[in-house]
């Protein structure tokens, strides 16, 4: 079946505006430019999405599998964005059954920007197989976190965003940068769906946001065993990624990691020497 078709309707990611510092010197400054976006399915409104609008298309994408509302992207005919009424209208090529019922529970989350998913994303976890072979080692782990600290971004010059990146290895696939991480990682799984031969156990996720259990649950729903914060994780976040077996690296700043979940796939081949003590003269 062929891909849907898509609009490329990319929209500028920053504006600038006159600002007052400090010594009462005007300035001018670049900021996000958020904007909304309201997504319709099959003429039936369905939410509205904060986003930068970097790639809206795989934005709505994403959002529509990372929700279960469906399971392939072979269900979707287009994604048509027109910013000039903030809307994106998406036409199924059969529907999407129980719609309804199955978005009539929402769950506002912790994603900045407050996100939302609807309530039965959990029922789904014990489903969730992640790649028995996913291992990150110590080496690749700080060869990512220098790749990102060295990304031309929108953060650096405007800040106020999230980050989060697809990796193949130390290989970086997909940077993508929104108000909300919730956003980006939804962007990352549109993103992938549209791609053929993506190796299952090579794929590693990073995010400069929180984990939290929504973070962990599209990861695991993205076959990505490994994913690595700049941020901690929450508790809910630390339980999912224990019970689907995903490699929660948090706390990842230069040498600095701290592995909160399933250590097993973590290969410790660059392990720093313990720094010097200093001598203690007894009096």
């Amino acid at each position: 079946m062929p891909l849907p078709q898509l609009t490329q309707a990319r929209a500028p990611l920053t504006r600038e505006i006159e600002v007052v510092n400090e010594f009462g010197a005007r300035e001018t400054i670049a900021i996000p430019a958020e904007r909304d976006l309201t997504v319709y399915v099959d003429k039936r409104e369905l939410v509205t999405l904060m986003t930068l609008g970097a790639h809206p298309e795989w934005l709505v994408l994403g959002y529509l599998l990372n929700q279960r509302l469906i399971a392939s992207v072979d269900e979707i005919e287009s994604i048509t964005v027109d910013w000039d009424v903030n809307a994106a209208s998406v036409k199924t090529r059969q529907g999407i059954d129980r719609i309804e019922e199955r978005t009539s529970k929402r769950v506002v989350t912790t994603g900045c920007g407050q996100g939302s998913v609807f309530g039965n994303l959990m029922d789904e976890i014990d489903s969730i197989r992640l790649p028995e072979s996913a291992v990150l080692r110590q080496s690749q782990l700080y060869a990512i976190v220098n790749a990102i600290r060295l990304k031309e971004s929108t953060y650096k010059s405007a800040g106020s965003v999230h980050a989060c990146a697809l990796f193949h290895g130390e290989a970086l696939q997909l940077f993508v940068e929104d108000v909300g991480r919730h956003n980006a990682v939804d962007t990352i799984a549109g993103w992938m769906c549209l791609q053929e031969g993506l190796p299952d156990g090579e794929k590693i996720f990073y995010t400069t946001g929180r984990l939290t259990s929504e973070m962990v649950i599209k990861s695991a729903q993205m076959g990505v065993a490994v994913v690595i914060s700049r941020s901690g994780i929450t508790q809910m976040g630390l339980d999912v990624a224990q019970r689907v077996g995903l490699c929660a690296i948090g706390r990842a700043t230069n040498k600095h990691f701290l592995c909160y979940a399933s250590p097993q796939r973590l290969v410790m081949d660059a392990v720093p020497a313990l720094a010097p003590q200093p001598l203690r003269v007894r009096a």
